[in-house]
């Protein structure tokens, strides 16, 4: 098994029932009746926070960059909030990274939810020496989700060890041990081209993607091997590859992340249960994961 020292990651107190939960719109807009669905859902368990302005729109934006930044900076400082929700991805969150108060939030951690382009968030409160969450945005727990990707998702928030990822499907054998990091390959590689990403050495690297043909996934790939971040890696973690169809050449995403990852040399698996598609189960990202043969557990098995 490959070893490597922690990373040193301040992990947010863990919610519990009744605890006060922002929910916050730091990139697109989104169904409002898809939020309003998750809304209700979370409520029966903890207290929201909503500030009216995450129903802006501007273009694509949920609002003017302005507008997010303060609303998820007022979130992130907030003493009486113990956890932060996005209600949706699709783009707009690295336009606002440089106007939050990542030092400060450091200092005084909660935790940090969502998945797709969130990623941008989880990068840099991973750089900052903090541990978020990635799962199931708002508008994601107003869709028709499982009552076992919910309760990974509470399990996550409130401490509980989830039940371990098994079954996966293994492109290159062995076993590793590191922080997990990562998230959506499109803001991973984009993230890495701003010279945003930190992969601490050693880390096991998680990614997933959606409605990108197979050379566009090869491309991203590519660009993180060149730009050696991968090479830093002790393992890597496929999750769902959703709506990534073949073009007319017949080259297939699996063919792809087997191929591109056959020369690190480290142990590769596919199929994990997060993404796009379904299943979408949450795990803290800068926690320490161990791979084992088929299956990824949380900790120590």
């Amino acid at each position: 098994m490959v070893r490597c020292p922690p990373l040193a990651l301040r992990s947010p107190p863990p919610l519990s029932r009744g605890s006060l939960v922002a929910v916050v719109a730091p990139a697109s807009g989104f169904d409002r009746d898809e939020l309003f669905r998750g809304l209700a859902w979370l409520s029966t368990r903890y207290r929201l926070q909503v500030d009216a302005r995450i129903l802006a729109r501007e273009g694509y934006l949920a609002g003017a960059d302005a507008s997010r930044a303060d609303v998820l900076s007022r979130a992130m400082l907030d003493d009486d909030v113990e956890g932060i929700v996005c209600a949706r991805g699709g783009y707009g969150a690295m336009r606002i990274l440089e106007a939050l108060p990542w030092e400060r939030f450091a200092a005084r951690p909660k935790a940090l939810v969502g998945f797709s382009d969130v990623t941008a968030l989880h990068v840099v409160a991973n750089a900052h020496g903090v541990a978020t969450v990635h799962g199931p945005n708002v508008t994601g727990l107003g869709r028709s989700i499982t009552a076992a990707e919910r309760a990974s998702l509470i399990a996550t928030l409130e401490g509980a060890t989830p039940a371990p990822w098994t079954g996966l499907e293994v492109l290159a054998p062995g076993d590793a041990r590191g922080p997990l990091v990562g998230g959506n390959l499109a803001l991973v590689e984009a993230m890495a081209a701003a010279g945003r990403l930190v992969v601490p050495r050693g880390a096991i690297v998680a990614l997933e993607d959606v409605t990108e043909r197979p050379y566009r996934i090869d491309r991203m790939l590519t660009a993180l091997l060149l730009g050696g971040h991968l090479a830093r890696a002790s393992a890597v973690v496929f999750g769902g590859f959703t709506q990534c169809e073949p073009g007319p050449d017949g080259v297939t995403v699996e063919a792809v992340l087997r191929e591109r990852t056959r020369g690190l040399g480290i142990p590769v698996v596919a199929g994990a249960p997060f993404g796009h598609g379904a299943p979408n189960h949450a795990f803290v990202l800068g926690g320490e994961a161990v791979l084992r043969g088929g299956a990824v557990y949380w900790g120590a098995p």
